[in-house]
């Protein structure tokens, strides 16, 4: 397990640098430019905060300057909100996105495991038919639309919730934007997990367990460790586009996340702001993948990394 550690720790170094080159010259193919403004600014001053922040340079020489900075931790300053690095900010936005993304996924765990398995259970029933009504609805509908109609019912209808802000992490402030982040990835894993479910019931080891007269609750439990697989997989970039900020729940709700920063950035072309969006991203999604398999061996004793 630990020469697989090291070896996916190996493959993460090139692809991290191949989402950075890419991420670099396709911020620099947009038009405009981070001091770009209504009212132009003096040329003077334009080639002064040119020279100020390397952009005078070749593209090429900027890319292997941003380059070496990286290597450094170095993120660079924000063209935009000035007097903080990226790294600040990103600093301040990071905990926001983490403690929203951990509770909806948290909730999405447990609410569509159960679901999904109740529903896997009770095949065809009405009980069935629900879940899997919930679940379609769940998918269709986007953040963009539950988000306002929720703080209109319990923000500003019924008073009972604010409708934004963080307020330093008050649960008042947490709950309405973690449920509509958790909603639709409840709606996903009930519906892998009765997939799953229905079709481990009907394998060959369950159907032993059931000739040999065991109870229900251990022939589930059984059938459970078979049908989280496919939603493990599923969860390992879900979980990493959660923990580092719903860009559109984040903007929505007033939230200081780095979804929100991250179109803050791409709005004024703060390049940097934008690339270390990019770059906490990917390392999130090649630490769970790899968390993911993992799991995988774990979970399935047919699974193997030597």
């Amino acid at each position: 397990m630990l020469s697989f550690v090291f070896r996916r720790f190996l493959t993460a170094i090139p692809t991290l640098f191949v989402v950075v080159t890419l991420s670099f010259f396709l911020m620099r193919v947009a038009p405009g430019g981070p001091f770009d403004l209504e009212q132009p600014l003096e040329a003077k001053i334009m080639e002064n905060l040119q020279k100020a922040y390397g952009l005078d340079r070749p593209l090429w020489e900027q890319y292997l300057r941003y380059l070496g900075n990286l290597v450094r931790g170095d993120l660079g300053p924000s063209f935009y909100i000035r007097d903080f690095s990226v790294a600040e900010i990103l600093m301040q936005g990071l905990p926001v996105s983490i403690t929203l993304g951990s509770l909806a996924i948290l909730i999405a765990l447990l609410f569509g495991t159960v679901f999904g398995t109740i529903a896997g259970l009770k095949q065809n029933t009405p009980t069935d038919y629900a879940v899997v009504g919930f679940a379609t609805a769940g998918v269709t509908i986007p953040n963009f639309v539950v988000a306002p109609l929720f703080q209109i019912i319990f923000g500003l209808t019924l008073a009972w919730l604010p409708v934004g802000g963080w307020n330093d992490g008050a649960i008042r402030n947490v709950i309405l934007p973690v449920i509509v982040l958790a909603l639709p990835q409840i709606a996903v894993v009930a519906r892998m997990t009765r997939a799953s479910m229905i079709e481990a019931l009907r394998s060959d080891h369950i159907r032993t367990l059931r000739s040999l007269g065991l109870g229900t609750r251990v022939i589930v439990l059984h059938a459970l460790r078979g049908a989280i697989l496919p939603v493990v997989s599923y969860l390992g970039p879900t979980a990493a586009a959660l923990l580092t900020g719903s860009v559109v729940v984040e903007t929505i709700f007033g939230l200081p996340g780095i979804g929100r920063y991250f179109v803050e950035g791409a709005l004024n072309r703060d390049y940097t702001l934008v690339m270390g969006t990019v770059v906490v991203v990917a390392i999130f999604v090649l630490f769970f993948n790899m968390i993911v398999d993992i799991l995988y061996a774990l979970l399935d004793p047919r699974v193997r990394y030597d």
